[in-house]
């Protein structure tokens, strides 16, 4: 199967990470150094009109496009064989939003994140728009897919992890979490948060300290603030 991504950035790092790329769409007149690389990988370079380019490409498309490979899941066992020290993975708790997704997917590529932690089921998938908000993050970070997420805990556990869970209700701030370890950090769902059984088989949860008047962040920005917080306290 095969998707249909859209962006100079989205492009240009699905050809440079050597995802099959079956066909290439540019407007005419503008097809550079993205189209000297797709040729080289042997890509069929397809110039065209803009009227036309628009009736192939989703809107906002920046005059570029590609058919590629669909994206895919990695499963949780080769992602716990990859050797690293203190491995960062961020769980995402029946999130559905694709905005979210691809923003979290730009910041775990910008800050040293192994892994993102997708359910199956009941979950945003990796779509164009993941692919494209991400700005070709998705290029570089595991998506690993997993059946049941309290299952998924069990096994980190296993293998060493800590599951530190984000709940604005909480007393423990990000400050006070053990970064120097095998880490996992739960994001909720955009309006729910964490679900009860995930939130209770963590092994604590920590807040983002605020002090404005609407105490709520998106879900994709208080990833970041954590995410950064474990890699400024690394040294990273």
């Amino acid at each position: 199967m095969a998707t249909i991504i859209t962006g100079k950035n989205t492009v240009y790092e699905a050809i440079k990470a050597d995802r099959k790329v079956f066909e290439l769409y540019v407007l005419t007149g503008t097809c550079f150094g993205v189209c000297a690389a797709a040729k080289k990988d042997g890509v069929t370079v397809i110039e065209m009109d803009k009227k036309k380019l628009n009736e192939i490409l989703p809107p906002n498309n920046q005059g570029i496009g590609a058919k590629v490979a669909d994206y895919k899941t990695i499963d949780l066992v080769d992602a716990l064989a990859k050797p690293k020290q203190n491995k960062l993975y961020i769980m995402l708790d029946s999130l559905e939003d694709p905005h979210n997704l691809g923003a979290i997917l730009r910041s775990s590529d910008a800050f040293n994140v192994d892994g993102i932690i997708l359910p199956k089921n009941r979950s945003v998938k990796l779509t164009n728009t993941v692919a494209k908000v991400s700005t070709g993050a998705i290029e570089h970070v595991d998506v690993i897919g997993v059946t049941n997420l309290n299952q998924t805990i069990k096994k980190l556990k296993d293998s060493g992890f800590w599951i530190v869970g984000t709940d604005a209700e909480t007393e423990q701030t990000i400050g006070e979490m053990n970064v120097d370890t095998d880490l996992c950090i739960v994001i909720g769902n955009e309006g729910k948060g964490i679900s009860r059984l995930v939130k209770e088989n963590c092994d604590y949860t920590v807040k983002i300290p605020m002090s404005g008047h609407v105490n709520s962040l998106n879900a994709s920005v208080s990833a970041a603030i954590v995410i950064y917080e474990v890699f400024r306290r690394r040294g990273e």
